[in-house]
């Protein structure tokens, strides 16, 4: 098809016109698709700087989500155990009441629970959870609780004894937002669980308990009791927090993926209507241009 000098200019300019029309659905044509501005963060201009703090931010919300949940079981595995040893130590108060009436068969019932009991109890220190020691301290792979050598000789009602006890003394924190940790650990060395052991080791190692003797022991089951119990409204308490810290991270989280979305997405509709606009565009320009292509003198003429 021949072009004429004079309608060279008109035609190729519709036909930039045209190709810009082209390119334009081309882009929206893969918004369409995708329901997303653009593939890349470049189509984003200016907004991409925020565009991508924004995931970022997402990524790291959910990072401290995960170790909020990570943590927060571990705190429930210590919950569970430490009701496990509070039954331990109501169930020794109990007994050593009843051994008060002098009773041969409740002394002889006594010192065979606290011998039994006190395996349960390094059982319970030694609770795992994903495969870590919950009571080691920072020390995880290790077992806190060693009765090799501690339940056996003598044994006091007064004097501490935690030798049982064979890692560090470091208290468990987890970062729940980038300007808070929360400390939820609890050693296998608590004074709590050294009581408990103490007065196990005492009893367990008797072979006959005095009127003395057990009002001693009922004495350091109540304060270990007590103890325990505190324990567990420490370990509640930081579950609450833990769980706490852990729902706002989503709140924010889903704050962040919503403007996120806001700031990359496209309305389908919209441009579904654009892109039949331009296609109603991009057939005229083309027919127009037709036509004008098939201008000649010899035409006019006829």
């Amino acid at each position: 098809m021949m072009m004429r000098v004079a309608t060279f200019a008109q035609s190729e300019q519709m036909i930039t016109s045209a190709l810009r029309v082209q390119a334009v659905m081309a882009n929206e044509q893969v918004q369409e698709s995708s329901g997303l501005q653009s593939e890349d963060f470049g189509g984003y201009g200016s907004g991409a700087g925020r565009v991508i703090n924004l995931q970022v931010s997402v990524t790291r919300a959910q990072s401290y989500i995960d170790a909020s949940n990570l943590a927060d079981n571990k705190v429930q595995a210590m919950y569970s155990a430490v009701g496990s040893v509070t039954d331990i130590i109501t169930q020794l108060r109990t007994q050593l009441s009843a051994a008060t009436t002098g009773s041969s068969t409740a002394t002889a019932s006594v010192i065979n629970y606290a011998q039994q009991a006190i395996s349960q109890m390094q059982g319970l220190l030694n609770t795992q959870y994903d495969g870590e020691y919950v009571f080691s301290g920072a020390r995880t792979d290790t077992a806190p609780a060693d009765l090799s050598t501690f339940d056996t000789g003598t044994a006091s009602l007064t004097t501490s004894d935690a030798s049982y006890y064979k890692v560090d003394s470091e208290i468990a924190s987890v970062r729940v937002s980038d300007s808070q940790s929360i400390s939820y650990g609890v050693t296998a060395d608590n004074p709590a669980f050294e009581q408990v052991m103490r007065l196990l080791k005492y009893v367990g190692n008797s072979t006959t308990l005095s009127s003395s003797d057990i009002s001693q022991a009922l004495d350091l089951a109540s304060d270990a009791l007590d103890a325990t119990s505190t324990v567990q409204a420490k370990l509640s308490t930081a579950a609450s927090q833990i769980e706490t810290a852990s729902t706002n991270q989503s709140d924010y989280q889903n704050f962040a993926k919503t403007l996120s979305t806001n700031l990359t997405s496209v309305d389908v509709a919209a441009v579904t209507a654009q892109l039949s606009t331009y296609q109603a565009q991009l057939t005229a320009s083309y027919s127009a241009i037709a036509k004008i292509q098939g201008l000649n003198l010899a035409s006019y003429l006829r």
